[in-house]
């Protein structure tokens, strides 16, 4: 009876010895090494461009991104433009997470030829080394909305994948769109770098995509949310389709800007958010790790909407004008806090212009001049308190009540005093001295914001591509 032949497989000779067979073993799997290899470094052959931190490297496309007609609201991507782009949004988002530490994973940014104006970004996470690598697919013509997008996503993701051991962590869409459009939003610093678009004097000028400096983050979303409703949190956690693509009229990307805005301004706001991110690889879903994050402040699923729906009255009902961001709020302020003067240091000779405090208003000014300085001054910190951004909003508050007490000004809701109490007040006014004190004393309280409140250095351009040997 013959034997069935195994067809297929690979038989070796009889006088294999079990130590021949270990060695052609070895032989075999140090060729699919070196092919694994080969693969893991294909992606840095062709010259690419390393980002100033190392993390982001950028092949060179085989093809020059082309020219989308004439349209100013895409981005032309370009690999040394791109590497300062990617460093620049990074800082931006471990700023608003406060996240500190070197970074773990390498994230590939692989551009190819734009085949459409509304080309999606593909994200893909690899398990390289007892860690991730990241591969980034961007078209060379791309919205700016879907590429900041892109780059916050993975960002967000080589973080949270820092402790995973067998799966990719899901990072949820609203904290993604929300931080994206924070950033294109606030404007500072410029993250969006396109190719020279002319040539001044023979050399290239790089077009900036920024918007404009100074304005409240929020007035895109204010806009949006006056005509609809903001979403719930159970609609932001299972968006559609239409929705993440901004074909809703934005209310999905308003509504996720506004959340993230909130629970980022709440107390120990940042640290939850990197929490949750970082016990993602132990769930199976991004709900449980955000529960698990929030539980101290939301203990139950109700909270969370009831405090959700507070906040967005909250946010419709203070609309005073365009709010002023960090900077402005500090230029603003340190305004409102200096008094022109002139001086002339001869008596024949041109008066000099410059700016003294108010510490020096009321020491050396008489009391006619001062009362209109300081009523000025007052004034000021009225119409600014209601646009300053929150670090300050409060020290705008202060600075305010000192002055009035200063004068002498009793709360507009207070009983209307009889002469004696009118004179026993006069008796107890705040002295000159006290009050210089208590300026003193909100000046250093406002020096300590500005160094705490300080954004993030910005990656240096470097447009030389570092080769690799």
């Amino acid at each position: 009876m013959k034997r069935p032949t195994d067809r297929g497989l690979i038989r070796l000779p009889r006088r294999f010895s079990n130590r021949a067979v270990r060695r052609f073993a070895i032989i075999c799997t140090i060729a699919a090494i070196g092919n694994v290899s080969a693969m893991a470094a294909s992606p840095l052959e062709n010259n690419p461009t390393r980002s100033i931190s190392g993390q982001f490297i950028i092949p060179q496309p085989e093809q020059t991104p082309p020219r989308i007609g004439t349209a100013t609201n895409f981005v032309r991507l370009e690999p040394a433009l791109l590497a300062v782009s990617a460093e620049r949004i990074k800082d931006l988002v471990w700023h608003k997470l406060d996240i500190k530490g070197p970074w773990r994973g390498q994230i590939y940014l692989v551009l190819h030829r734009a085949q459409s104006p509304d080309e999606a970004v593909t994200i893909r996470s690899q398990p390289f080394n007892g860690g991730w690598n990241y591969r980034v697919e961007l078209p060379g013509v791309v919205l700016p909305t879907r590429f900041v997008r892109a780059m916050t996503g993975v960002v967000l993701l080589e973080f949270a994948n820092r402790n995973a051991l067998a799966r990719s962590s899901e990072i949820p869409a609203w904290l993604v769109d929300g931080l994206s459009q924070d950033l294109l939003a606030a404007g500072s610093p410029e993250v969006l770098l396109s190719p020279p678009e002319k040539l001044v004097n023979g050399l290239p000028v790089t077009r900036l995509e920024k918007t404009q400096r100074g304005v409240d983050p929020l007035a895109a979303a204010r806009r949006v949310l006056k005509n609809h409703p903001a979403l719930t949190f159970e609609q932001l956690s299972w968006p559609t389709g239409a929705q993440l693509d901004g074909d809703d009229g934005g209310v999905y990307r308003a509504s996720a800007q506004l959340f993230v805005s909130e629970v980022l301004d709440r107390k120990d706001g940042p640290a939850r958010l990197r929490t949750m991110l970082e016990s993602m690889p132990r769930y199976y879903n991004w709900q449980v790790a955000f529960r698990s994050a929030f539980r101290a402040e939301f203990p139950t699923p109700l909270d969370l909407e009831k405090w959700w729906a507070l906040a967005v009255v909250n946010f419709a009902a203070r609309d005073p004008g365009p709010g002023w961001t960090l900077a402005v709020s500090r230029a603003k302020l340190d305004e409102i806090l200096r008094v022109p003067a002139e001086i002339r240091t001869a008596s024949n000779s041109l008066p000099a212009h410059i700016e003294i405090s108010l510490q020096s208003v009321i020491h050396n000014l008489e009391p006619a001049r001062q009362t209109t300085i300081l009523r000025t001054k007052l004034r000021d910190l009225d119409l600014a308190q209601l646009r300053v951004a929150r670090p300050y909003a409060g020290l705008t508050a202060e600075y305010r009540q000192v002055i009035s007490s200063y004068l002498g000004d009793r709360p507009a809701n207070a009983p209307r005093p009889s002469w004696v109490a009118r004179v026993y007040r006069s008796w107890r006014k705040p002295s000159a001295a006290t009050t210089v004190k208590k300026l003193d004393a909100l000046d250093a309280e406002r020096r300590k914001i500005e160094a705490t409140a300080k954004p993030p250095p910005s990656a240096q351009p470097s447009l030389q591509p570092l080769k690799l040997n």
